[in-house]
């Protein structure tokens, strides 16, 4: 991470959320598609923090290995509230005097505008500290912000903390800050623990600060519902609801027509060309990149794929893979990892695909599994083929070159390759490599055994 960062994030990440119910750390709960942690995250890059830090401890290990090395992380082992986790990470900041902003990572509503904002009073203002507040007619539960009368930030109290007049006050807190730091860490050296709670409460900077005679100033955010946190399943789901509302009214003020937007869930990171029309009861996740002019669904559920341009996708399940240009999938078709479909393509009913590569033009119209296969161009696959992959103890692949027709009925044992041009007749299981503009048969003789069925009841 560069050093010569003008303002850091500082993530505090390492509560357990207990009200959540879960084994897994509070903030890699997914909402958006995304953790929330890498909302807050992505919130804090646009408003130009360029080095992040996150303050692990609840399941470390898990957080780590969701955020990778974008981050830097350290270790908070003993939760003694907000004012301990931001001192984890002095040392690490022992050499950089510009900004740090202290966020939430339970916050995924949070957007990059209003840390902006934030960002560029705490500047203009030459504060020590800025807070980011709300105004709320029920404050309760919250912290408030006491201010004097010309606007200066004298301290937050905290609700358990607070006098009557005190609570009395709807301008609340919300955990979210912009710090000059070495002001900061050297108010934290002087804060002590004497409160309800027995923590170290960074609102204590603030009043520290302003017995040290520095600006302390405050935001008020827009929209209080950008700065909620999430402390329950109630609660994610709250969010979710807000993020996939803002995710579709961006989608139709980009050109997307979403025929029923309640019914259609896309995740944070989707991306969908102009014109493309989006059906009811469709799902569209993960790393998903689709085209222009496309038709989506109904009923279709795409994950972490690249939907190229022109294709109708409907009433079918594709994930970890490519469709071309132009092709036409489904009715009830599965389109299994690591399959690329090429432009012109038709693949449907009842068809399963998994590990395949299909080539220009060619069809596998009904009824069919190809798994582990190299098909080319102008291949016409008939109704009820199987490519057998599998011997047991290992797969094989099966490769069918340009404007190869398989039969209705027929099995491709592989490893097994047809050549181009070749036909397959119908009901055939080929267990050898048919040559190019062969004919291959592999079915056993007809018998008739004449009156059989008057044997049989006799």
């Amino acid at each position: 991470m560069s050093k010569s960062s003008t303002m850091v994030a500082l993530v505090l990440a390492a509560g357990k959320g207990t009200r959540m119910k879960s084994d897994l750390p509070k903030v890699l709960h997914p909402v958006g598609g995304r953790p929330m942690v890498s909302h807050v995250l992505q919130s804090a890059r646009a408003a130009g923090a360029d080095r992040a830090i996150v303050v692990i401890g609840f399941e470390a290990d898990s957080v780590r290995e969701t955020l990778k090395d974008s981050v830097e992380y350290v270790v908070q082992t003993e939760q003694l509230g907000t004012g301990h986790a931001v001192i984890q990470a002095r040392e690490s900041l022992q050499d950089f005097d510009g900004t740090i902003m202290v966020l939430c990572g339970d916050t995924p509503l949070l957007t990059g505008a209003t840390l902006i904002n934030l960002a560029q009073e705490h500047l203009r203002m030459s504060a020590a500290a800025t807070v980011l507040t709300a105004n709320l007619s029920d404050p309760a539960g919250y912290g408030r912000v006491i201010r004097d009368a010309a606007g200066q930030v004298q301290k937050i109290v905290e609700q358990k903390d607070a006098s009557s007049e005190e609570l009395a006050v709807c301008e609340i807190n919300t955990g979210i800050y912009c710090f000059s730091c070495k002001e900061l860490f050297g108010a934290l050296a002087a804060i002590g623990r004497d409160n309800a709670q027995g923590e170290y409460y960074l609102t204590d900077v603030l009043e520290e600060l302003n017995r040290r005679g520095k600006i302390v100033r405050a935001v008020v955010a827009a929209d209080f519902s950008e700065t909620m946190g999430i402390n329950s399943r109630v609660q994610l789901a709250e969010a979710e609801i807000i993020l996939r509302d803002r995710k579709r009214t961006a989608l139709m003020e980009s050109g997307v027509t979403l025929l029923d937007p309640a019914s259609i869930f896309v995740d944070a990171d989707v991306e969908i060309g102009r014109d493309t029309v989006i059906y009811p009861f469709t799902w569209i996740e993960g790393d998903t990149h689709i085209g222009g002019n496309c038709r989506i669904g109904p009923n279709t559920r795409i994950q972490n794929s690249m939907i190229k341009d022109r294709v109708t996708l409907h009433f079918s399940y594709a994930h970890d893979c490519e469709i071309g240009a132009g092709a036409s999938v489904g009715p009830y078709v599965h389109i299994r990892p690591d399959t690329v479909l090429g432009p012109e393509t038709k693949v449907g009913n009842f068809v399963e695909i998994k590990n395949s590569t299909v080539g220009l033009g060619s069809k596998v119209p009904h009824l069919s599994y190809i798994g582990d296969t190299d098909m080319g161009a102008g291949v016409n696959i008939g109704s009820g083929t199987i490519t057998v992959n599998y011997d047991g103890k290992a797969k094989h692949r099966t490769i069918i070159e340009d404007n190869v027709f398989v039969g209705c009925n027929t099995n491709l044992v592989a490893p097994v390759r047809v050549g181009e041009g070749a036909y397959i007749a119908a009901g055939s299981t080929i267990t050898k490599d048919v040559p190019p503009k062969a004919l291959g048969v592999a079915r056993a003789r007809q018998q008739n055994i004449e009156r059989w069925t008057e044997k049989r009841g006799k």
